[in-house]
């Protein structure tokens, strides 16, 4: 899987070339591959990726995630599946937020059971990144206990903020690397949190000529597997950490 916040395609050279976007996405391989700014801001708010080009030229399909025609997302969060990845359903979330902020999710049907992945881009204001780390908790205990990838660009500078502290009580972070920006990155935005059910066999940041200028944001990706066997909660408690 892998995380990417394209920028509305707009490049280091403040060109739009989804192209290139495109590109980048074929490089790295993923099975499922998190957006983030995947539409444009303003006016009708169109998908910076176009749906034809994504379809013919990607191997990807966008899940149906947007609530405006020509999107591909919400608040530019979007989830792209290879044709040969089921998913059962998916939705969004609603976050508190200042600017235009959410989250979306997916259920997907392996061999080996069921899990789910949560893609989001969080506040860049601490105190709205803490209202929406603890509102993610909330939809996450809700919902029906699956293994559970929460991937995205979360806003935060540090390895370790007080912003994300209560997604850290629920899921075990994971910081892949340095992704932002890409002319000198030095800001680890970019991360992943998981539950118990899914084992985690790599990750990093995608570093290519390519993914230097495609975006301000590198791409980060994990290779993980499906655990057998049921769990009575995927998630952590206090008393684990």
């Amino acid at each position: 899987m892998a995380s990417y916040n394209i920028r509305k395609s707009i490049g280091r050279d403040r060109r739009r070339r989804p192209e290139r976007i495109l590109a980048v996405l074929a490089e790295i391989g993923a099975d499922i591959v998190v957006l983030q700014e995947a539409d444009r801001r303003f006016g009708r708010r169109v998908s910076s990726l176009p749906p034809a080009r994504l379809a013919s030229e990607s191997g990807y399909r966008a899940l149906d995630l947007a609530v405006r025609p020509d999107s591909i997302g919400w608040h530019g969060n979007a989830i792209l599946v290879r044709e040969s990845v089921t998913a059962e359903e998916c939705g969004r979330l609603p976050l508190p937020h200042l600017e235009a902020r959410g989250a979306v999710q997916a259920v997907f049907a392996a061999d080996s059971g069921r899990f789910r992945v949560i893609g989001t881009h969080l506040s860049l204001l601490q105190s709205w990144r803490h209202q929406q780390s603890e509102a993610l908790v909330h939809h996450l205990l809700a919902q029906e206990a699956l293994p559970t990838l929460l991937i995205g660009d979360l806003n935060d500078w540090s390895h370790h903020g007080a912003s994300l502290a209560p997604l850290e009580k629920l899921l075990a972070g994971r910081v892949p690397g340095l992704s932002y920006p890409t002319f000198r990155p030095r800001a680890p935005l970019d991360r992943f949190y998981s539950s118990a059910g899914l084992r985690i066999l790599a990750c990093g940041v995608h570093e290519t000529p390519l993914a230097r200028i495609a975006s301000d944001h590198l791409p980060v990706w994990v290779d993980l597997e499906l655990e057998d066997g049921e769990l009575a909660t995927p998630w952590r408690r206090e008393s684990d950490s």
